[in-house]
Order: structure tokens, then C-alpha cells, then sequence
């Protein structure tokens, strides 16, 4: 495979872990992540959706948890940047949500590293504004 088809493997991948992700689809999600995945989210004891994970169906279960702890309609997510190099990719871009239990509201800038092996996700991390998650969650 050139380094041009392992890019386009990569970014056609990211897109569809976007569309799956908007989506809601866990089965599309885990069957796209791979069988291990190193999963990377900094720990947030007040956030119960950020959690250590590393098999597909955790990983892909994330998305659910998200949704029963924050409040669907308010979740907002937009990608400004989109970075392939062979088989990572970079988004990053600026995400926000209300927090159920609390009613509390967050927001900040993310940066989301992907690479894609096979054509499924081995690596997920995502680095977020944590602090401003923790003080939504507290009540």
C-alpha cells in the first residue's frame, strides 16, 4: 500500500467513526474499533463516562455512557481541524454539553489522536478541558 492509499484508509476511517459517533451507532462503533485499543483520556473521578477502557466494546459503549450522564439535545461538537499523516489522524475543534444530575454546563477546545490499522481504530486519545467537565459534574 502507498503512503497516499494508507492516508486515505485513515481519513475515510476517522469519517466514518464521525458518522457513526453522530449517529449513535455502538454495534457500527465497535465493530470499527479494534479488537485492543490504547485508549487515552485523562481521568476524571467526578465524570463517570471517563473511564479507563480498552477493548471495541467498551470503547464504542462510550458514546452511550456520554448520553445517559449529559443532556443529548444540549451536546455540541465542531471540528476545525482535520490532520492525516499515514496512519494517524488529528481533529481537533471545540466541544460543549450539560451535565444531567447537576444541570451544570461545560466547554473548551479538544484534540482527539487517532490511528487506524487494518482499517479499524487501534489508538484513541483525547485530551479535553477536564477542569471545566469536573466543575459541571460537581454539584
Amino acid at each position: 500500500m502507498t503512503p497516499a492509499d494508507t492516508a486515505e484508509v485513515t481519513r475515510s476511517t476517522v469519517q466514518r467513526f464521525l458518522e457513526l459517533r453522530l449517529a449513535g451507532d455502538t454495534e457500527g462503533l465497535t465493530a470499527l474499533f479494534a479488537d485492543t485499543v490504547d485508549w487515552m483520556l485523562a481521568e476524571n473521578p467526578a465524570a463517570p463516562w471517563i473511564r479507563p477502557r480498552t477493548t471495541a466494546a467498551e470503547c464504542a459503549a462510550q458514546a452511550d455512557e456520554l448520553a445517559r450522564y449529559t443532556v443529548p439535545e444540549d451536546a455540541r461538537a465542531s471540528v476545525d481541524t482535520f490532520l492525516v499523516d499515514g496512519t494517524d489522524a488529528v481533529l481537533m475543534g471545540h466541544l460543549s454539553g450539560t451535565v444531567r444530575a447537576t444541570g451544570k454546563s461545560f466547554a473548551g477546545p479538544f484534540a482527539l489522536r487517532l490511528t487506524v490499522e487494518g482499517g479499524r481504530i487501534t489508538r484513541h486519545h483525547l485530551y479535553e478541558n477536564s477542569v471545566s467537565i469536573a466543575a459541571a459534574c460537581t454539584p
